[in-house]
């Protein structure tokens, strides 16, 4: 491991050890503020009548999934965590737009 990290180190300019990585943050991890986001939005483009037809469909969506989706969401987690960084461990602009967005989603559609 430590080799790799080495190598990372010197061949990657913007690489973020894994010291400053968040341990379990939903905001900083991209399957759940953004891969699962799409999954979800295009499995659901067709109505699903049974749990099966669900797994099918989720399955059928991820192998889908373009490289240009896992790209943005990786871009966007160096941002999220160097947000963390700043913040120092704090909230940051990220959990409170997507908060608030939440927030009024559900609101627009009551």
């Amino acid at each position: 491991m430590r080799v790799k990290l080495e190598v990372l180190r010197r061949e990657t300019p913007d690489f973020i050890s894994p010291d400053l990585w968040p341990p379990n943050s939903s905001d900083l991890n991209p399957v759940d503020y953004e891969i699962w986001a799409v999954m979800q939005c295009r499995a659901y483009q067709r109505k699903i009548h049974t749990i099966d037809e669900l797994k099918q469909r989720l399955i059928e969506v991820w192998r889908g999934l373009e490289q240009s989706t896992v790209d943005i969401a990786i871009d966007q987690w160096r941002k999220r965590l160097r947000a963390c960084v700043r913040a120092k461990g704090g909230h940051t602009f990220f959990v409170m737009f997507y908060l608030n967005f939440a927030l009024l989603s559900k609101t627009a559609l009551l």
